[in-house]
Order: structure tokens, then C-alpha cells, then sequence
């Protein structure tokens, strides 16, 4: 969501990477609007129920799902993601818990967004589609520093830059890659953007949380920015289904 439709901002900073289950645990984070509410029994309340339900359905044959249900002032808008290397099953699972805990954090807000490691699922009563969410976004690392950090961000920011130009000319906007650390070891990374974007918008929005990276992961063996519209990630380690 744009930084006009959320009123806040907050960088929730965590280590915790490994903590998450195949299903994405516990949600990652999340962000309520603050804006604008609603009140039981309020045709938004029906109309978010529907749109929610709409993306259950949707998301998981594609990996992807948007729409909008209702007339202004009524109208809710949403999207869900899951991550391009997750199976429909478990796509629908997280699709699934990620609406039923977005109720339940964010009851009355007409805008929310929650992430989990396999999805994301956020809605609004404006419509953002299209739109680079630069508002909404968290990091998460990894305690462990390496040996050499310059030598290995330089090496981070050349593989997420390569995946970032690949993830935003492919139909999934999703790409992910390995690169050589030697010794026998490799980098792994991902790049993914929300499929509401263009091409343009894609890289773009990639390319701009690649910059934070200093900001959080600056040295560390693994890393994420996660955004409302792209994300990345990079491990020592390989985190995706093959």
C-alpha cells in the first residue's frame, strides 16, 4: 500500500529466521490501518468477508489473487501472494491462516496487511493496485557475522541485483539464484514482487529495498527486507522447494 494510505511506518527488526514452519508459522508481522474504521454489521465488514473468501479460492491455482468486492463507500480492495516456490496446498493454508489472524489483529481497520513466510495477504478501502507500496516493510536477520562483510555484501547485492532484473521480466515477477562463496560454499537468494505491478514497477521496487540492505543485514549471513509490494532474501543456506 502507498505511504498515503497507511499513516504509519514501522521497521520491525528480528532475527529470527529460523524460527519459521513450513507453513510460516506465526505470522512474520503486520501493520492495522490506522485511518479509517468500521463497525459490526457495517456493509464494509460483509464485503471484506467476501473479498477474503474470494482470495482463498483465487490465490493458491495461481500462486496469486486480487480483487474488489462493493460499491464506494463500501468498496474493500485486496490482494494475496504466496511465495512462487510454494505448493497450492500450502499456498491455500497460509492464504487461510493469514485472513483468519488478519480478523483477529486488525478486527474494525478497513486497511491491513500481514505477512507470513509463505504469504501475504493485505486489503484497504482505496485502491492501490498497481501502486509501489514503499510504506510497509520489515527487516529480519541473522545473528551470525561473516568473516570478510565486504567482500560478501558486495557479492549479496550482485546476486539479489541479478534476480531482481530476472524476477521482473518473468510472468511470476519471482525469481530466485545461487552464487559461488568458495569453498564449497554458495549464496542463495529471492527476489519477488506482488503481480499487481508492471515490469518497470517491479525492478524498480526491488532495486529500492536492495539499497536498504546496510540498514539491517550489513555483514550477516542472512537477511530480508520484506515489503507490501517486493521482497528479498539471501541465506548461506537453501530455503526454497526445488
Amino acid at each position: 500500500m502507498s505511504s498515503s494510505h497507511f499513516t504509519f511506518s514501522i521497521y520491525f527488526l528480528t532475527f529470527a529466521l529460523f524460527l519459521q514452519t513450513i507453513f510460516g508459522g506465526s505470522p512474520l508481522f503486520h501493520f492495522c490501518s490506522s485511518s479509517e474504521n468500521f463497525t459490526t454489521n457495517d456493509p464494509y465488514e460483509s464485503n471484506l468477508k467476501k473479498l477474503l473468501g474470494n482470495l482463498y479460492y483465487q490465490t493458491p491455482l495461481l500462486g496469486f489473487g486480487l480483487g474488489s468486492v462493493g460499491s464506494y463507500p463500501y468498496q474493500t480492495n485486496g490482494l494475496a501472494l504466496c511465495r512462487g516456490d510454494v505448493a497450492t496446498t500450502d499456498c491455500k493454508t497460509c492464504v487461510n491462516e493469514a485472513s483468519n489472524e488478519i480478523h483477529k489483529l486488525c478486527p474494525y481497520n478497513k486497511g491491513a496487511i500481514i505477512w507470513y513466510d509463505n504469504c501475504l495477504v493485505k486489503y484497504l478501502n482505496k485502491d492501490f493496485f498497481g501502486q509501489i507500496d514503499n510504506q510497509n516493510k520489515f527487516y529480519m536477520w541473522n545473528l551470525r557475522n561473516v568473516s570478510d562483510p565486504t567482500t560478501f555484501n558486495e557479492k549479496t547485492r550482485k546476486l539479489l541485483s541479478l534476480l531482481a532484473k530476472e524476477a521482473s521480466v518473468t510472468p511470476k515477477l519471482y525469481a530466485v539464484g545461487e552464487l559461488e562463496l568458495g569453498e564449497s560454499k554458495k549464496l542463495y537468494g529471492l527476489a519477488q514482487c506482488t503481480r499487481d505491478l508492471s515490469n518497470n514497477d517491479c525492478f524498480k521496487c526491488l532495486d529500492g529495498i536492495i539499497g536498504e540492505l546496510p540498514r539491517c543485514c550489513n555483514g550477516k549471513e542472512g537477511g530480508r527486507v520484506v515489503g507490501g509490494s517486493c521482497n528479498i532474501r539471501y541465506e548461506i543456506y537453501p530455503f526454497v522447494n526445488s
